[in-house]
């Protein structure tokens, strides 16, 4: 990008934060990323109220506008955010947040576990998140899950299953899906198509899942910076200039 912009990574699920550092440190070369983390503790009730205004705060003491970006609930987040203070927002991107932004892999969780035990569940969602079949790197990560489900932001739980009625969005918006995606489905992230104003952009990834940027960083941090780029006011004025240099040569011939 002609200047580096101010991009920020909304993180709100610190046990997963580790499958978000490709995209991270893919895009830190072209813009100044910086990451916002929100911490709770397991028995602390999730409010996203709460999470709205502490991010509002920390956004206060930023003298440029920013670039939100997150993933899941951290993008819900940002969603919220930006609804309601969207003079701080210079654009929002969404990746796995269908039009009904509040299901996330918890949603999920809760609605199998009822049929399955605790362990079953979580493998199961394993495979299903990541692909991955070797009983080691399951274990793993059943435990990052586990922890997600005590320590995130996620509204939903075994008793409540949050939903946000979809509606336009008062910044610049990019919402990004894997084609392969359980969590998200094509058909979720095609529902954004009428809230889209000009200029905004949905895109699926070919693969890579529900952490589609996990698999694919460099495809989808150069999809999300040709989306920011668009943004530049350079932009619009080097083209107007050409256009306005066309139409004087067009002129020119027609005198002769």
């Amino acid at each position: 990008m002609s200047q580096k912009s101010n991009a920020l990574w909304l993180n709100t699920s610190p046990s997963l934060q580790y499958f978000a550092e490709p995209l991270l440190f893919e895009m830190s070369h072209s813009v100044r990323m910086k990451q916002w983390e929100y911490c709770q503790d397991q028995d602390e009730s999730s409010s996203l109220d709460i999470a709205v205004l502490r991010l509002h705060n920390y956004l206060q003491s930023c003298d440029r506008t920013v670039h939100l970006i997150g993933h899941g609930t951290g993008g819900l987040l940002g969603l919220l955010y930006a609804r309601r203070y969207p003079r701080k927002i210079k654009s929002l991107t969404l990746l796995g947040v269908g039009f009904d932004a509040a299901v996330d892999w918890q949603s999920h969780y809760y609605m199998h576990c009822q049929h399955l035990s605790r362990q079953k569940t979580l493998t199961t969602m394993v495979y299903n998140l990541f692909g991955y079949h070797d009983e080691r790197t399951i274990n793993r990560l059943v435990k990052l899950l586990k922890r997600d489900l005590d320590c995130s932001l996620s509204p939903n739980s075994l008793f409540q299953r949050l939903r946000i009625p979809p509606s336009s969005v008062p910044v610049p918006l990019m919402v990004c899906g894997g084609l392969n995606d359980i969590i998200v489905e094509h058909d979720a992230l095609q529902g954004w198509e009428p809230y889209l104003k000009k200029g905004d952009r949905l895109w699926s990834c070919p693969e890579g899942g529900h952490f589609f940027h996990f698999f694919q960083p460099q495809l989808v941090g150069e999809q999300i910076l040709n989306f920011w780029e668009s943004l530049q006011p350079s932009n619009s004025v080097f083209s107007a200039l050409k256009l306005e240099s066309r139409i004087k040569a067009s002129e020119v011939r027609i005198q002769k």
